[in-house]
């Protein structure tokens, strides 16, 4: 029987993977910063699937958070043999304007903490006894700097390639490596971020906005299959080729307009 690990898993896409997993008598580690939510999540599931769902609350910002999740694995000897880096976010407006602790802490749960959990959760993967998966989320904002989201474009640009890396070096295991790329979701990432000072990035994201849940199960199912990325939805597959063709100037500008 599958068991998962899953970063970011209160809400949102996170939480969704969760019950498409489940759905699917996967057992289940969760990992976030609410308990409430976390509580709520794993009896929810339990009652639903009957599968096993315990979680492990966490700050991944911290050094101290990722040691949490790791010392939990080892300590109940879970074969875990799927792992979904999803924990991360968003913050929206120019780098001079935006606290630096803020913008290193987003750095650390975006970069840093899926590779340092990866590297932890490797030796474990190996020794699942079955076909393992990696899954990290990037984004469509990957593919292209975009204004006032420069370091978060950043971040997921840096998964993208990680993940692509990952993949090779891992092709002679038993581990398949996945990247997700979702675009505009309905999760609290536009809230996080700040963007709901801007009426006009939410009406404009409102026209092409994804359920959380169908993001989930693209997810789920491309991991299943072994895809090397995953890119929800025909309009998004779309701005993502438009980076591969179009010059880097004008996608940016495209970019910079949507998100200003």
């Amino acid at each position: 029987m599958n068991y998962a690990l899953i970063t970011g898993a209160s809400k949102g896409i996170g939480k969704e993977m969760a019950l498409e997993l489940a759905s699917r008598k996967c057992n289940l580690v969760l990992v976030a910063r609410s308990e409430d939510a976390l509580s709520k999540l794993a009896t929810e599931i339990k009652s639903l699937h009957g599968v096993e769902c315990n979680y492990v609350l966490a700050d991944l910002t911290t050094p101290q958070g990722i040691e949490k999740v790791s010392q939990y694995v080892t300590e109940k000897k879970l074969p875990i043999n799927i792992l979904i880096n999803n924990a991360g976010y968003g913050l929206w407006g120019s780098l001079e304007e935006t606290a630096l602790t803020k913008t290193k802490d987003m750095m650390q749960i975006n970069m840093m903490t899926p590779v340092e959990l990866t590297y932890r959760m490797i030796p474990v993967l190996k020794t699942s006894g079955q076909q393992a998966y990696i899954m990290n989320v990037a984004s469509t904002a990957a593919y292209q700097a975009v204004p006032t989201l420069s370091v978060y474009a950043a971040s997921k640009a840096f998964m993208v390639l990680f993940t692509r890396g990952l993949r090779i070096e891992l092709k002679k295991e038993n581990i398949s490596v996945t990247c997700l790329s979702p675009g505009t979701t309905e999760t609290n990432f536009m809230n996080a971020a700040g963007m709901t000072a801007s009426p006009s990035i939410i009406k404009k994201a409102s026209k092409v906005i994804m359920k959380a849940d169908v993001v989930a199960k693209f997810a789920i199912d491309g991991m299943f299959a072994k895809k090397n990325e995953i890119i929800p939805g025909w309009l998004n597959k779309i701005s993502v080729a438009m980076t591969y063709f179009v010059p880097k100037a004008l996608t940016e500008k495209i970019a910079g307009d949507i998100y200003k």
